[in-house]
């Protein structure tokens, strides 16, 4: 049976948006990918700088030290680690500590050492649509283009396919209308043949979807049917905060979608 993989969000950060503050002591993270784990989690993404709306920069050092110890820390737990950096610097440390996957928002655009040093570890990436939001054309039409051409210098490079992701990047450089048209043509990117990654969580996105104003950790419910959707729509994996939510969503959807296909083939 196919497995959708749950990615779990671990922000080791002061100002994260939803959970600045929480986990960024190596204790606290430690208990946290603890529960992530006994939940179900497939792969914890590790992040030392926060990305919401007026957040500060942090320098190289300060994103590295905040990344690394808790990487070590991590190395004792049978899951796979990914750290979510644009910053070749950072990927490389904590390649060397022991993450095997880099989520970079700019896909490797803002670095361009990065796809080569996720190719010289033998790496997995996640190259996520992200921009300035000013375009002259339909947003897939870009996103499609920026995806592809990333992704072809990531092979080129020496990263085999099923491990380069692609990440429509909703939350980043787009109006809702939008995200809303990247949502309803997912099975687009899915037809590239690359895994999709989807990372709706607890974002504005979801917010407006069901048109509350609710607090972060008050959208889970709605974040868990992005989760449904986009396996609808054959994504590969989402990228939660709520990770026992979304595992069981995925597991009754990816035996849902069995047994459709089985029926298809019987039919």
């Amino acid at each position: 049976m196919s497995h959708t993989k749950i990615m779990g969000i671990l922000n080791v950060t002061p100002d994260s948006f939803s959970d600045g503050g929480q986990f960024n002591k190596v204790e606290t993270a430690m208990k946290r990918v603890e529960a992530m784990i006994d939940e179900g989690v497939d792969i914890v993404d590790v992040g030392g700088v926060s990305t919401r709306p007026g957040h500060e920069e942090v320098s190289i050092e300060e994103e590295i030290d905040r990344v690394i110890p808790v990487i070590k820390a991590l190395m004792r737990y049978d899951v796979q680690l990914s750290v979510d950096t644009f910053r070749s610097e950072v990927a490389e440390a904590a390649i060397q500590a022991g993450a095997t996957m880099i989520n970079d928002q700019w896909a490797g655009l803002y670095d361009g050492k990065m796809i080569d040093i996720v190719a010289k570890y033998e790496c997995e990436i996640v190259l996520m649509h992200n921009g300035d939001g000013q375009r002259n054309e339909p947003v897939m039409d870009e996103m499609l283009v920026y995806l592809l051409k990333q992704a072809n210098k990531a092979e080129m490079a020496g990263i085999p396919k099923h491990k380069i992701w692609i990440d429509p990047g909703i939350g980043f450089a787009k109006t809702r209308q939008e995200e809303q048209e990247v949502m309803a043509r997912l099975d687009e990117l899915v037809a590239t043949e690359y895994p999709v990654l989807l990372a709706t969580s607890r974002k504005r996105f979801v917010k407006e979807m069901i048109g509350q104003n609710t607090a972060p950790t008050e959208r889970d419910e709605a974040t868990a049917a992005t989760t449904a959707y986009g396996i609808m729509k054959g994504i590969s994996g989402v990228r939660v905060h709520n990770v026992g939510l979304n595992v069981r969503i995925g597991q009754s959807m990816d035996f849902l979608k069995e047994n459709e296909d089985e029926r298809h083939d019987f039919s």
